[in-house]
């Protein structure tokens, strides 16, 4: 479990370095998730033990982890509540950007979900 907590921080902290390089404005955590995830891809040819093994612990990890997911949201309430009078001034703004990328990210996800089914099917 030690071994793949090292591994998520280490892409966590490489999605970081990349973002500050590049000046980009994707958040680092990000960056680090998709590096992890081709990565992971690309380690799926490989079929040796030990990479198996790997592979399965940064899996169990990430359930463990995600376990305790809403306790992560905790520090982004506390920042809502110190923000509050801005979000009152802007209140139309914020909820029009959650109401687009809400619309956006189901769409999305049910057009990848389409896609990926398609290619299940197939096989």
């Amino acid at each position: 479990m030690l071994r793949a907590i090292f591994i998520i921080f280490f892409f966590q902290l490489l999605g970081e370095a990349i973002k500050k390089f590049f000046e980009m404005r994707i958040p680092g955590p990000v960056l680090g998730l998709i590096l992890l995830l081709v990565v992971l891809i690309f380690l799926k040819r490989f079929k040796t033990a030990a990479i198996t093994n790997l592979k399965e612990d940064v899996i169990n990890t990430s359930n463990y982890i995600l376990n305790y997911l809403s306790l992560l949201f905790v520090p982004i309430g506390v920042g809502v509540v110190m923000h509050l009078s801005y979000l009152e001034n802007n209140l139309f703004k914020v909820l029009i950007i959650v109401f687009i990328s809400t619309i956006l990210t189901i769409g999305l996800t049910a057009f990848l979900m389409e896609k990926i089914n398609k290619r299940i099917n197939k096989k």
